[in-house]
């Protein structure tokens, strides 16, 4: 492993790069799959460390994957029901992994524990497990009650039509839901108690509802009626789309540094939320290129990069990186309505003040957002903490483009997702 990455000063060049498939739709995509009738061969699919965790949970659980020369993973789908009906699962911090697979074994029932590194354990699913028992589920916390680990029993098909879930602490727990619910095969309707964040991780999950034969009708988010007798059947081939996520510290590299970068793989077509970060830039000075299939970001050198103030409740990840993207803009800059950083892989909000005051910011931590005021010079050469969080690491390696080297610890956490950030990073800048 390598305890800390030096990132010396550095100018952004023009370039164009190919995106790793996107997390959330490859999880969903694995999930769903193994989950159909039939078979499906999954191209661009993310290889991660979450994804490995998704993988392993559902080989595990008696699903046969192959994979081909091209690197295209095919699924044969177990109709629904698990074959393995018991097992003992390790999904790390993966909780685009433990959420949904929570769900889908509580309503097929069976003998199953599920868990995952310390700080698994401290992302809440109480709200999660609640509408789940609400349907029938049996569901234990073998630790702090609200908490994985948890053991996952019998089902009883005797539950409630009507599932309520909150909204506001992870939109995970509605799409866990939404893909979980289908397998019972009784018409249910989901309500959403409170104001429902991050809104377009939802979309991505309808999408991919629809795609697998799941038509999934709502009533303007509050309420989603899932019909009787659904089944998954998956498409013969599916295409998993670029990270948009992991496109933001690229596109913000564009506004940073001024000469165009594109990102290939996700463009104006794309069912991902996170595109809208390109938007978000633009509004600050950068000039934005759409394609079908790209995104591109410069900044012409007379245009300054404006101080912003965001509701960012719709685009929770990718929003981070503006938080760095705030110490080039030479004033106070605020990042709102986002409660959900909270429970992430690290409590973001408290990490991101933390380290944004080594380099001098002045940083007010709220509840639910971050405000931020730069310095008037970066202090140079800070060793940045990343907390096992892969967001901490790949945002703060843009502080090498605003001047000043910095030093980037325990780099190797950005395996979650993107694990050749950093080589991608250092091709882009001379």
């Amino acid at each position: 492993m390598t305890e800390s990455l030096h990132l010396p000063a550095a100018r952004v060049r023009a370039a164009a790069l190919a995106l790793p498939g996107s997390k959330s739709i490859s999880n969903r995509t694995l999930l769903l799959a193994a989950l159909s009738e039939n078979s499906c061969e999954i191209r661009s699919l993310l290889k991660s460390d979450d994804t490995d965790r998704m993988l392993d949970a559902l080989h595990a659980l008696g699903i046969k994957t192959e994979t081909a020369a091209s690197g295209s993973l095919r699924v044969h789908g177990c109709g629904g029901r698990f074959p393995a009906q018991k097992a003992d699962l390790f999904l790390g911090n993966a909780g685009t992994a433990f959420r949904p697979l929570t769900a889908a074994l509580a309503l097929l029932g069976g003998d199953y524990r599920l868990h995952g590194v310390p700080r698994m354990h401290q992302r809440p699913i109480g709200d999660l497990t609640d509408a789940l028992r609400v349907a029938g589920a049996n569901i234990d916390f073998l630790g702090e009650n609200g908490f994985p680990p948890l053991h996952i029993g019998a089902f009883a098909d005797t539950g409630a039509d009507i599932i309520p879930v909150r909204g506001n602490v992870s939109s995970q727990f509605l799409t866990a839901l939404l893909m979980a619910l289908p397998l019972t095969r009784r018409a249910r309707t989901i309500e959403v108690q409170g104001e429902l964040i991050s809104r377009p991780y939802i979309d991505i999950t309808l999408n991919l509802l629809q795609q697998f034969g799941v038509m999934v009708a709502h009533d303007d988010y509050r309420r989603f009626r899932i019909p009787a007798d659904a089944r998954y059947t998956a498409p013969a081939v599916i295409n998993v789309e670029g990270d948009a996520s992991g496109a933001s510290y690229f596109l913000a590299a564009g506004l940073l540094g001024g000469a165009a970068v594109r990102v290939c793989g996700v463009g104006k077509q794309s069912i991902q939320g996170d595109t809208a970060f390109a938007r978000e830039l633009e509004k600050i000075g950068a000039n934005v290129v759409w394609g079908d299939d790209f995104i591109e970001v410069s900044r012409d050198a007379a245009q300054p990069v404006r101080p912003f103030d965001l509701d960012a409740n719709h685009i929770p990840d990718a929003a981070m990186t503006l938080a760095v993207v705030a110490l080039a803009t030479g004033g106070t800059c605020a990042i709102r309505n986002i409660a959900s950083w909270r429970v992430k892989e690290t409590d973001r909000i408290a990490a991101m003040a933390t380290e944004l005051r080594k380099l001098g910011a002045a940083v007010e931590e709220l509840p639910d957002a971050i405000i931020i005021t730069p310095p008037p010079r970066l202090n140079a050469g800070v060793a940045i903490d990343t907390y096992d969080d892969h967001r901490m690491a790949m945002c703060f390696s843009l502080v090498s483009l605003l001047g000043v080297p910095v030093v980037i610890n325990d780099p190797d956490c950005v395996a979650k997702t993107f694990p050749d950030y950093f080589e991608r990073f250092a091709a882009l800048t001379d």
